[in-house]
């Protein structure tokens, strides 16, 4: 995909303000951003996202585009969720994190969650028939809730009419953002 067609497309990722995993959400976000996407940060408040390593070294700290209730999931091509235990635990309460969810599995676009992020996934009932993967210990809720839980560092499952990207921690990055890639090639609703 060229600069020219990745600038048409948008990215919506979500956090809280406290606690993702910091790799997790700067590498697929400045990577997008360098390819010419545009990518905007959806926290639960406008105060700054302390982000942390490993879940609990302080991190890069950013400022969010908007908030989540602000947030408008049909502007959007893709949505991403980071991990990080206190961000993903924290954002699987958020009402308005659920909602947007909801709305981009329902319209078919896709999703792409890392390490603790597809507990959110879990919270808005969307694994149930999907294969994917996580961080180890979210393996049993994933179970639960229908999905089909597998130790890959990428899993792409396009069943049920919408794109499911994982993977299970930064070690992974790599081949998840190849996969965000491939997945915003296809033709979205803010580009051709």
């Amino acid at each position: 995909m060229s600069h020219h067609e990745m600038s048409r497309r948008k990215v919506l990722a979500l956090v809280t303000n406290y606690g993702v995993e910091q790799d997790e959400l700067v590498v697929p976000v400045d990577h997008l951003r360098g390819r010419g996407a545009q990518v905007d940060v959806a926290a639960m408040t406008k105060d700054p996202v302390e982000t942390l390593v490993g879940d609990k070294d302080p991190g890069r700290t950013l400022h969010p585009d908007l908030t989540l209730d602000d947030a408008d999931p049909s502007a959007y091509d893709l949505l991403l969720v980071p991990g990080g235990t206190l961000n993903a635990d924290t954002l699987r309460t958020q009402s308005s994190a659920n909602r947007i969810v909801r709305a981009f599995t329902g319209s078919g676009r896709p999703v792409a969650a890392i390490c603790h992020g597809p507990w959110l996934l879990v919270e808005a009932g969307a694994v149930a028939g999907k294969r994917l993967t996580s961080y180890a210990s979210l393996r049993t809720d994933i179970r639960n809730a229908g999905g089909e839980w597998t130790d890959r560092p990428v899993v792409t499952d396009d069943s049920g009419g919408w794109t499911l990207i994982t993977s299970r921690n930064p070690d992974d990055l790599e081949p998840f953002v190849r996969e965000i890639d491939a997945a915003l090639a296809v033709p979205g609703p803010s580009g051709a």
